[in-house]
């Protein structure tokens, strides 16, 4: 096994743990919702395979909605992550030349970067897990306040995540 699929089933199963373990119980006074698990589909290699992106993401969007019993909501999020990265990617980083196993991280694509790459993704991913739980817009500005507040709260957990656990590379 290739040294980049040990870290990824590693980072896989310690993601969906805290998100389930802890996250799923956690609601900050019903705005935020921190969502972790993300960080595992942001985190795949830049040059992943798109097919197996799409399959990889709706697998871990099942995972999540089997131990939260949300019904195929995660999973959904998850796939419009899955599409959406490989255009932000392109969109966000034209200049930069991504590795083979090279992942989108704070150190290889600088933390301003990460943090616009991350906020995007994980902005469509709140989007469409709080709008699909309503399937409403009657409260249209409610649940947009929730998403951006979930948002930035999973964002900035995001980063303390990788700060806390990341190797940062030497340049020698």
């Amino acid at each position: 096994m290739s040294n980049s699929l040990v870290k990824n089933i590693l980072r896989f199963i310690i993601l969906m743990a805290i998100q389930v373990l802890v996250l799923n119980s956690m609601n900050l006074s019903g705005y935020l919702n921190p969502y972790i698990y993300v960080l595992f589909i942001l985190m795949l290699p830049a040059k992943i395979n798109r097919s197996l992106l799409l399959i990889i993401a709706f697998a871990t969007g099942l995972v999540i909605d089997y131990f939260g019993n949300t019904l195929g909501l995660n999973a959904a999020a998850c796939l419009v992550v899955a599409f959406l990265r490989p255009g932000t990617i392109n969109l966000l980083f034209r200049n930069y030349e991504f590795g083979v196993n090279e992942e989108p991280g704070p150190y290889s694509i600088g933390f301003g970067g990460f943090i616009r790459y991350a906020t995007i993704l994980v902005f469509a991913h709140q989007l469409v897990i709080f709008y699909l739980e309503v399937l409403s817009i009657s409260n249209f500005f409610y649940t947009l306040s929730k998403v951006l507040l979930s948002t930035i709260l999973s964002v900035i957990v995001m980063l303390i995540a990788l700060l806390l656990t990341s190797k940062r590379k030497k340049n020698i």
